[in-house]
């Protein structure tokens, strides 16, 4: 799959934000400007379900921690779900997932986030 995608959803108080696609450096300007108008909006969380996420490299991780910095400054909480197993491999071995909550289902991070 190439280029990146992100269809989202309400849930509760936040934002589920499904993100299709490739996660490096031809789609983190798209990315971030996306991610930028979903932080405009008043919610308490975002959940980026990354099932369906191909590829993550060096500018993806720097795209999560980008979205994660803005969702902070703007008084939310990003976690990430669905993490294939090489992008949670990636994010152990470059301790990302020491930033960011990792869950394994949306519905896991929704009940933890919107109770």
């Amino acid at each position: 799959m190439d280029g990146l995608e992100v269809e989202t959803t309400a849930s509760g108080r936040g934002l589920v934000a499904q993100v299709s696609g490739n996660m490096d450096y031809l789609s983190e300007a798209w990315f971030r400007g996306q991610f930028k108008e979903l932080t405009a909006q008043s919610v308490r969380f975002f959940v980026l379900d990354l099932a369906r996420v191909s590829l993550c490299d060096s500018a993806g991780l720097n795209m999560l921690l980008g979205a994660w910095r803005q969702a902070d400054a703007s008084g939310a909480v990003l976690v990430v779900a669905c993490v294939p197993e090489p992008v949670r491999r990636l994010l152990e071995l470059t301790g990302v997932d020491q930033v960011l909550r990792v869950f394994d289902t949306v519905t896991d991070a929704e009940t933890v986030l919107d109770g």
